[in-house]
C-alpha cells in the first residue's frame, strides 16, 4: 500500500501558473459546496464509522472533519485580513495538535458542520463578490516567509476540500482496516 497515495489521494496541491476565470469560478463552486458534500457523506455514519482511519497512523473521520472547521475558519479570517489590510501577516496554528484536542477528537461532528456551513456560506457571499483586484490582494505567512494572492489561496482551498472529502471516501472505502 502506497502510504504517499493514502496520504494524497487527489495528488498534492500545485499552484497553478496561471488562473482563469473560469478556474476561479470552478474553485468558489467548490468551496460553496463543501459542507453539503461533507453532510451527505457523513449523515449516516455511525460514532464507530466516524472512529475509522483514512490510512495508517491519520486522522479518522471525525478528526478530518474538525479539522476542516478549524481549517476553513482560519482561512475565511485571512480572505477578511487580505481584502482589508495591506497585506497582513496570517498567524499559522498547529493543525495536529488542534486534531487531538477534544472538541477535535469529539464523536458529534454535528457542531463542526454548522460551522462548516455558517462559515462556507459567508466565505461564499465574498468570493463572489469579489473584484479582479480584490483577487489580486495578498497576506503573508510567515512559516512560508512568502506573501500569497487571494486567486492563489483560493486554488488551495478548493484542493483542501477535495483532498479531505477524498480522504473521508478512502476512510469508507478501506472500512477500518487501519486500526489505531
Amino acid at each position: 500500500m502506497n502510504l504517499q497515495k493514502l496520504k494524497f489521494p487527489i495528488g498534492e496541491f500545485e499552484t497553478p501558473n496561471t488562473i482563469s476565470t473560469k478556474e476561479l469560478e470552478n474553485w468558489i463552486a467548490t468551496i460553496t459546496n463543501f459542507p453539503k458534500e461533507v453532510e451527505t457523506i457523513t449523515s449516516n455514519l455511525t460514532i464507530q464509522q466516524l472512529n475509522w482511519l483514512y490510512r495508517p497512523k491519520g486522522w479518522n473521520i471525525k478528526q478530518v472533519v474538525h479539522h476542516c472547521s478549524d481549517s476553513h475558519i482560519n482561512a475565511f479570517m485571512r480572505f477578511k485580513l487580505a481584502l482589508t489590510e495591506e497585506n497582513p501577516t496570517i498567524k499559522p496554528y498547529a493543525e495536529d495538535v488542534w486534531a487531538n484536542l477534544v472538541d477535535g477528537s469529539n464523536d458529534d461532528i454535528s457542531h463542526s458542520m454548522m460551522i462548516l456551513k455558517a462559515i462556507h456560506y459567508k466565505w461564499s457571499l465574498i468570493l463572489n463578490a469579489m473584484t479582479n483586484e480584490d483577487w489580486e490582494r495578498t497576506y503573508f505567512h510567515p512559516e512560508s516567509k512568502k506573501s500569497f494572492q487571494l486567486k492563489e489561496v483560493a486554488s488551495l482551498y478548493a484542493w483542501h476540500c477535495n483532498h479531505h472529502l477524498a480522504h473521508i471516501k478512502q476512510a469508507l472505502a478501506y472500512k477500518n482496516q487501519f486500526e489505531e
